[in-house]
């Protein structure tokens, strides 16, 4: 009975093999580790947020974990799932940089109209300071929020509306590689990965 659980069934397995990038053998390791972790197969935001934390022990990172399941939980129940799991964890850690770009979007997007505020931006560029603590050292034009903010929108913003359409993000990010780090806040790229361009 319990090894019935931890199998996914065949018509889960082919259902999340077409929606990720996952091998059969992979998503059954993952299914295999979630159900450890959440043995009721859903995940709440003040266990995702626990979770999340371990990664940034010098930081707080739950502003940003809450915005993370936010953007995971796909059927906006308040939990997430494994298939809401492995398929926003296959876009993030082997999706197309294109797709990664539309995740990103829908994260930072907090009220779903389909543009991107200059508020919401530095709500979620203050969540990641926050996460990272003191951590990184960063350049003197986004030593704080409010100035990466602008640096971003400077970059993005092509038609000079104060919001960032999904076109713009995207087109944005591809044409200049220093502002997926600026979005993504990268410790191992920190400020050395950006060329002097």
């Amino acid at each position: 009975m319990g090894k019935q659980n931890s199998k996914l069934k065949p018509e889960v397995l082919d259902d999340l093999r077409s929606n990720t990038d996952f091998s059969d053998r992979e998503l059954q390791e993952w299914y295999k580790g979630f159900l450890q972790d959440c043995p009721s197969g859903h995940l709440t935001v003040e266990e995702f947020k626990k979770i999340y934390g371990n990664f940034f022990p010098y930081g707080d990172a739950s502003k940003f974990a809450e915005h993370v399941f936010r953007t995971f939980d796909a059927n906006n129940d308040s939990t997430i799932d494994f298939r809401e799991f492995i398929i926003a964890l296959s876009v993030t850690s082997r999706g197309a940089l294109e797709n990664k770009l539309k995740w990103a979007f829908s994260m930072y997007d907090l009220d779903g109209n389909g543009y991107i505020s200059r508020n919401e931006m530095l709500e979620i560029v203050q969540a990641i300071y926050k996460m990272v603590g003191t951590v990184m050292k960063m350049p003197e034009d986004e030593s704080t929020p409010e100035k990466r903010t602008d640096k971003i929108f400077r970059q993005m913003d092509r038609n000079a509306d104060g919001k960032l359409s999904l076109p713009e993000f995207i087109e944005g990010a591809k044409s200049d590689p220093s502002i997926v780090r600026l979005l993504q806040c990268d410790p191992s790229g920190g400020a050395a990965g950006q060329d002097a361009s």
